[in-house]
């Protein structure tokens, strides 16, 4: 593997595999969670070959590689072993709670973000045609395409089995196995199928009908379909049983004993404890609405409107849906869920600054369709695929939809009939008698307010932009630290040999561009002098590389030959340390070409100023070259 080498030297710097919570990588650069980033030799890392530099943010090592890191990646993985090893595990104390339950959610949503998207343009499209009367709700187009738009969402639980097992390191199909218990049919049809053995806490809110035991234990059966937090947490405790589990059955027995004993454990235990836990959560959310609506519509608004998404993520909604039927069936109209109305328009107000914003063209191709879809009231794919990873427009959603909430409770806006979400919950605000009275019109005030509230704030707060320009300037940012005021320079050339044009060497990082732009020699000496009269700014422990800084503020690389890092410093000799003061033409180190060459490398050698950026940059093309020729003419910008 070409970048095999660069890994391993990349991991034992961070402080070895076993420092080593999860590797991802962006567009530029490598991002670590490490266990304890005391142990990682930055410096040791910023002077390596192949390593633009090195930073620290937001609990995260990143060591920046350029256009290339993508290759550097799958060296990384393919080393250290972190896509079987690199879970999130308690171990990991970097950055905040909300951070590192943010991080987790978009790390298990992220490998779905696509089909996601797909299907709840689909879902909402498909509610618009029945809306308009294009399709019946009883015909079979409407069946089929209901059924392509919805059935992710019914069966997330399933989906999400795999890329949370995944995430948690454990065994991606035993995650859906485990879902797949929890929404198989015959268990999730009991309730309206027979009636309760007996009822748990009757007489109170957490009244619970028992239809099912498991060796005599109560199981309080809910709905797990479209459910997001139940399975993640069994896949994470699941993920830990296995681990356990693997370390102490025989290997002649693992194959099949391990995910065995781990589901008999697991899904029962999900069914006796997350099933009640999570059903007493959303009833006592019901009953908490109820109250706090009956305070102050106001509170309830700011509750209820702001919270919803909140809510949605760990299935706790699902207490407020009973107390809607329940007055729609008593008193013929509701004010609770009318609450919730701005939020979905509030999400796509905050994705529609995003779009504005944000420089990364993943984002901006997942986030139009994204707000397709908050607009016709399915906000899953704009929620857990542009706004909670980004924090901020997620943050502000929240703060615009309990704005709208609030408009909504002042004016006493209620639904007098059932409907969808997003757009289609309008026509429930028409009044049976008055039409369109002042509470429709509050509705229409919600939803604009909360619209442009989301936008504004996440537009000129919601940080969006500032990562991808780091991304794009990462190659710069070493360069522009210098001091030195930067002046026309004349380079020569450090080698005699041949001279190559940049990016025809087999070496993508220098070919592309990523480390600087200048040319390659390929020599016929085995001496190296300085271009230019300087200071050595740089060299690295295998002496294959130098880094020099002119009087004038070049900044120079020069790499004898391709992957000699491999080398370990062997075939090359130097006197010089860095910071040691050179002139132009002064021996730098001298390397044994054939010695190189019977190694299996080649001796191509790039030479590249990192700050040509500070530059306009003149290639003085010519076939041969000396210590003497003028190869690079840098004219100040």
């Amino acid at each position: 593997m070409k970048y095999q080498q660069l890994a391993r030297d990349i991991i034992q710097h961070v402080g070895g595999k076993e420092n080593v919570n999860s590797v991802v990588h962006c567009i530029t650069r490598l991002r670590f969670k490490l266990k304890d980033e005391s142990k990682a030799n930055t410096e040791a890392l910023n002077k390596m070959d192949g390593v633009v530099t090195v930073r620290k943010s937001g609990g995260q090592y990143q060591v920046v590689i350029g256009n290339h890191v993508a290759d550097v990646y799958k060296a990384v993985v393919a080393e250290g072993g972190f896509e079987a090893k690199g879970e999130v595990d308690q171990d990991e104390e970097k950055g905040s709670l909300l951070n590192r339950f943010i991080d987790m959610i978009s790390g298990i949503f992220t490998p779905i973000l696509a089909v996601l998207v797909a299907s709840g343009v689909l879902k909402g499209f498909n509610a618009l045609f029945v809306a308009v009367g294009l399709l019946d709700e009883q015909g079979g187009t409407y069946q089929i395409l209901n059924a392509i738009g919805d059935g992710l969402f019914y069966f997330l639980p399933v989906i999400l089995g795999y890329t949370a097992m995944k995430k948690f390191g454990g065994t991606p199909f035993l995650g859906m196995v485990i879902a797949m218990a929890l929404v198989y049919p015959d268990l999730e049809g009991i309730p309206g199928a027979s009636e309760p053995l007996y009822t748990l806490f009757a007489g109170t809110m957490f009244e619970s009908p028992v239809y099912i035991e498991f060796l005599g234990i109560p199981v309080i059966l809910m709905t797990y379909s479209m459910s997001v937090i139940p399975i993640i947490i069994a896949t994470f405790f699941a993920a830990k049983l296995e681990t356990t589990f693997a370390k102490v059955v025989p290997n002649v027995l693992k194959m099949f004993l391990v995910p065995l004993l781990t589901m008999l454990i697991i899904i029962p235990l999900t069914f006796i404890i997350i099933g009640p836990i999570a059903t007493w959560a959303s009833q006592l959310l019901g009953a908490a609405s109820v109250g706090i609506y009956d305070l102050s519509p106001i509170i309830a608004g700011i509750f209820i409107g702001g919270l919803w998404l909140v809510f949605v993520m760990f299935g706790l909604h699902w207490g407020l849906v009973p107390v809607a039927l329940n007055n729609f069936a008593t008193l013929g109209q509701d004010p609770i869920l009318a609450l919730i109305f701005a939020h979905s328009f509030a999400l796509a107000g905050a994705l529609m600054a995003v779009i504005i914003r944000t420089k990364n063209q993943k984002t901006k191709t997942l986030t139009p369709p994204a707000i397709v879809s908050a607009i016709f009231g399915v906000t899953e794919p704009g929620m857990y695929g542009v706004a909670l990873p980004l924090k901020w427009p997620f943050i502000y959603t929240v703060i615009s939809s309990a704005v709208g909430g609030a408009i909504l409770g002042v004016f006493g806006t209620i639904g007098y009939n059932m409907a969808g979400l997003g757009v289609f919950q309008i026509p429930s605000f028409i009044h049976p008698e008055e039409g369109l009275n002042l509470s429709f019109v509050a509705s229409i005030i919600a939803m604009i307010v909360a619209a442009v509230l989301a936008f504004v704030l996440t537009y000129f707060f919601g940080g969006i932009g500032k990562q991808e320009a780091e991304e794009e300037s990462a190659n710069e940012e070493t360069s522009n630290n210098s001091e030195t005021e930067v002046k026309s320079e004349e380079i020569t050339s450090p080698l005699t040999g041949e001279m190559r044009k940049l990016e025809e060497i087999d070496d993508t990082a220098f070919a592309s561009g990523a480390l600087g732009k200048g040319i390659a020699i390929e020599p016929t000496d085995g001496k190296l002098v300085s271009p230019v009269s300087g200071t050595i700014s740089a060299l690295f422990p295998t002496k294959h590389a130098i880094g020099i800084t002119s009087d004038n503020g070049a900044e120079i690389l020069i790499h004898v030959g391709l992957d000699t890092v491999q080398l370990d410093g062997k075939y090359f000799e130097t006197s010089l340390q860095q910071g040691e003061r050179v002139e132009k033409g002064q021996e730098l180190l001298t390397f044994d070409i054939e010695g190189i060459q019977k190694a299996g490398f080649q001796i191509t050698t790039p030479v590249v100023v990192t700050n040509h950026d500070q530059y306009q940059l003149k290639i003085i093309e010519q076939s041969s070259v000396t210590s003497e020729s003028t190869v690079i003419e840098l004219t100040s910008k």
